[in-house]
């Protein structure tokens, strides 16, 4: 894995992620939503929530291209601590901050909002099609921000009230819902 952009350009990374019940982003379809976000988000002005948050990927790409507020939600430990020890490599600490909890209680609990959100959860997690849902109706998007939803051709979105566009990568598909 690797850093597409910013201060953290090509820094490679291998997470020790063999037994782990995560999937991260494939190169691909990553350079393909950040050529997206290029041209839509000021990362230097962002809030952002990462959850499932598996590897971390997610967080550091936006840290490296300027954003100063992050935080990375995931319950698996092992990540967890992977993420930790990137954040001390990367001296990211200051600008990321590590929750180890259930995603779906943290969003219940979250006092916050962030203008970008990005949710990764398992492909096979059987309340996926909430996650839209739960997060735009607990008031964690701001006003026109914008919620990232990874998943498979399995799952439609299309429906959905604040879905704006999807993106096609092979079986990986990114569906951005809005808020006005």
């Amino acid at each position: 894995m690797r850093i597409i952009s910013g201060k953290f350009k090509g820094f490679r990374f291998t997470p020790p992620a063999k037994n782990w019940p995560t999937r991260p982003t494939t190169d691909i379809s990553k350079e393909g939503l950040y050529n997206i976000l290029q041209n839509r988000i000021d990362f230097e002005e962002v809030r952002f929530l990462d959850l499932f948050g598996g590897t971390g990927n997610h967080c550091y790409e936006f840290i490296s291209r300027g954003c100063s507020s992050a935080v990375y939600v995931d319950r698996y430990f092992p990540a967890i601590q992977f993420v930790k020890n990137m954040s001390e490599k990367l001296e990211i600490s200051d600008e990321l901050e590590i929750v180890r909890a259930d995603v779906f209680k943290f969003i219940e609990h979250c006092e916050r909002n962030f203008d970008v959100i990005f949710a990764g959860p398992p492909y096979a997690l059987k309340t996926i099609d909430t996650i839209p849902s739960r997060i735009i109706n607990r008031g964690l998007l701001a006003s026109k921000g914008l919620l990232i939803l990874e998943h498979n051709p399995n799952v439609s979105f299309s429906g959905h009230t604040h879905l704006v566009e999807q993106r096609n990568y092979g079986k990986t598909i990114f569906s951005f819902f809005s808020i006005d």
